[in-house]
């Protein structure tokens, strides 16, 4: 495994994310994937001495991730930071008229990685956004998201990052059961789609092969 004893790991993005984690508790990592993936590494690595944060924000965009990154990142001074975000950069487009242009996307995101980079030297994993094909209006979203893509993939080349190729993986899912299975509406994981997320970047760390 990639992860060293006496690591840092935060969890960094949106709702998927934050999964209703609790803002009284700053250790409790949510319902979702960053728990499942935290509990799997405690159970298969107890020798190993590993704190994980998660500090996701519920509707958050990438420009609202940048807004906060000084404490809720760099002050907490993480070994490794594992990202996720952009579907609500899309989404918003569609919902409220508010888009964001990829540019704008992608220089709040390049500004976090950056900080990352020089003024933590920590490991980054990057986690790609993902849509599902249900209900039947996701399916015009993929014009907007296919670009945020390409940028979280290009961006980690830039910073040598972890890739979890997550939208390849959440539609081959959904040739083995329906979208809805996964994440009832395209977007949030249900508990299945969940520990998919988690076992994909559980993969992607080396955590299990």
């Amino acid at each position: 495994m990639q992860i060293e004893d006496g690591a840092v790991v935060l969890f960094q993005g949106d709702s998927i994310t934050d999964c209703n984690r609790s803002r009284e508790n700053l250790d409790d990592l949510g319902r979702g994937y960053a728990m499942m993936a935290a509990s799997w590494i405690g159970a298969m690595y107890p020798e190993l001495d590993i704190r994980f944060m998660n500090r996701g924000v519920s509707g958050n965009r990438a420009v609202n991730l940048q807004s906060r990154w000084q404490k809720d990142c760099l002050d907490l001074q993480p070994t490794w930071v594992s990202i996720m975000i952009g579907i609500n950069d899309t989404w918003r487009a569609f919902d409220s008229n508010d888009p964001t242009s990829p540019e704008v996307y992608r220089e709040a995101y390049d500004a976090i990685l950056s900080d990352v980079r020089d003024k933590l030297g920590a490991r980054i994993v990057l986690i790609e956004p993902f849509v599902l094909p249900h209900p039947e209006d996701r399916k015009a979203w993929r014009t907007d998201l296919n670009p945020r893509i390409d940028i979280v993939r290009e961006l980690a080349c830039k910073y040598d990052a972890i890739l979890v190729p997550l939208d390849g993986i959440m539609a081959e899912a959904c040739t083995r059961r329906e979208p809805a299975f996964w994440a009832p509406d395209g977007v949030h994981p249900s508990l299945p789609g969940h520990a998919l997320i988690a076992q994909a970047w559980l993969l992607a760390v080396g955590a299990i092969g």
